[in-house]
């Protein structure tokens, strides 16, 4: 105990840390209060080694002069965005949980002269009067899609309930058991349903549904058909599903309106590139479908937002839904989004320079002198004590809940360390100044290059060295 208390008299105060150098500089780039409270974590730190025997009198000056370091490592990292930029290296193209899909540079360009200036967002430059939000993207969405009309909400759930509450409120919609999903976060298609005020009408089975089960099930209370792709998995073998062209024979003979979910949403043909075909949004409303609905940042490559797509008299009435305020979209998502569709106009132009098309569709021989390249910048800066490499052969995925059948063939460079675990590997990299997020797999680092930007290499570089040399 009175060792502890000698031990104790060696701990500065408050005041004479904020002096000290190492500390005082860092007064004008970090806030005090940030400074302070990582002053008194150290300090509390110290004080809980020093009870608990960690430090013993042998080397107490040492953590004293060690502990202006400590702080400063401590506010650093308080003052860090919680939200960063992360390097993707699991070959996963839209990661939900790393964001989705990427911004073209020149999306973002427009999005920085929207957001750091005044705009028109709500203000019509030709009439010198209040406007619309929605107009900025309704024309070139329509010219894109060939809807008669078009509005941005701001997710694809939301696009859903909206839809079901303006045309089906207190009414029934039909919706084939085996479209019944759910989508991310647990959000299941009936629940949506539910908080939309529709009452939901499932026919036929999980693996068969037929015509005559939609025409069985409608009555003087049926308001819709809607028909949900289910983009986040497949039933194979012994199935069947009613298509858009049987579905619309009914939509003739009734006069009720064919509501369909796309989910992810996609532009144009995928299978031009080699991919699983997807159905098009404009095949959607060839097909006579009313009203589409679909998610921005996903195979749409775009910013999150739920687009609503079909009969502009069913559109006009839920701009008028008092949910649509509650749903609306900012300025950011307007200018993102819009500069994405622009890139659409031109297919080649959109596969360039959109990065979740890009990912998509890059060559094999690309990733391969991809993976080549950034193993010789390792070599050259690790030394083959410390590390093994090698390119492999392995498979990417879509992600975002598209294509799920769908897997791309890979380049991956693997690393593997003779001086600590794989396990210990990832976490190091996970958790280095710019998180390097991989998979692990064989007991090895997979750094899958067809998510790996190449302005991105050089962080790599500096994340093995440090993960290493820890």
């Amino acid at each position: 105990m009175g060792e502890s208390k000698k031990l104790f008299s060696f701990i500065p105060k408050v005041d004479e840390l904020l002096e000290n150098p190492i500390i005082s500089e860092k007064l004008d780039k970090l806030p005090r209060v940030t400074i302070l409270d990582s002053i008194r974590e150290e300090l509390d730190i110290l004080r809980d080694d020093i009870k608990d025997g960690v430090i013993k009198d042998e080397n107490i000056e040492e953590r004293i002069k060690k502990l202006p370091h400590f702080v400063v490592e401590n506010a650093e990292e308080k003052n860090n965005f919680k939200l960063k930029r992360v390097v993707n290296a699991t070959g996963v193209i839209i990661h939900t949980n790393l964001g989705r899909s990427l911004m073209s540079e020149k999306v973002i360009r427009n999005i920085i002269e929207v957001s750091s200036n005044y705009s028109n967002l709500e203000y019509d430059l030709e009439l010198g009067q209040r406007g619309s939000r929605y107009s900025h993207l309704e024309e070139i969405i329509t010219k894109i899609t060939g809807a008669e009309s078009a509005m941005v909400v701001n997710n694809n759930a939301a696009a859903v309930l909206l839809v079901l509450s303006t045309l089906a409120k207190d009414k029934e919609v039909i919706v084939s058991r085996g479209e019944l999903i759910e989508i991310g976060g647990s959000f299941r298609v009936p629940e949506v349903m539910e908080q939309s005020g529709a009452y939901l009408v499932d026919v036929g089975t999980t693996n068969k549904t037929h015509i005559w089960d939609y025409e069985n099930a409608i009555n003087e209370n049926t308001a819709a058909f809607l028909k949900v792709h289910t983009s986040n998995y497949r039933i194979l073998g012994f199935t069947s599903s009613v298509s858009l062209e049987e579905l619309k024979s009914l939509k003739k003979k009734y006069e009720i309106p064919i509501v369909e979910d796309l989910g992810s949403g996609v532009l144009i043909d995928l299978s031009k590139y080699g991919l699983e075909y997807e159905p098009t949004v404009q095949n959607s409303i060839k097909n006579g479908v009313d009203i589409v609905t679909f998610s921005g940042d996903k195979l749409l490559g775009g910013p999150q937002a739920g687009i609503i797509v079909g009969k502009k008299e069913y559109i006009e009435k839920m701009k008028r839904n008092p949910l649509t305020r509650a749903f609306r979209v900012d300025k950011f998502t307007i200018s993102a989004l819009e500069g994405t569709l622009k890139l659409y106009l031109d297919e080649d132009s959109a596969v360039k320079n959109i990065p979740t098309l890009n990912m998509m569709t890059i060559s094999l021989d690309e990733l391969e002198r991809k993976a080549d390249r950034l193993k010789n910048m390792l070599n050259e800066e690790i030394s083959e004590e410390l590390i093994q490499m090698q390119i492999e052969d392995d498979y990417s995925e879509v992600g975002g809940g598209s294509l799920p059948l769908e897997k791309l063939p890979t380049k991956c460079l693997t690393l593997s360390s003779k001086k600590i675990s794989s396990a210990q590997f990832e976490k190091r990299l996970r958790c280095f100044r710019i998180p390097i997020i991989t998979r692990v797999s064989k007991d090895k680092i997979y750094l899958d290059l067809r998510t790996v930007k190449n302005d991105e290499f050089d962080i790599i570089v500096e994340g093995v060295k440090n993960a290493l040399e820890k």
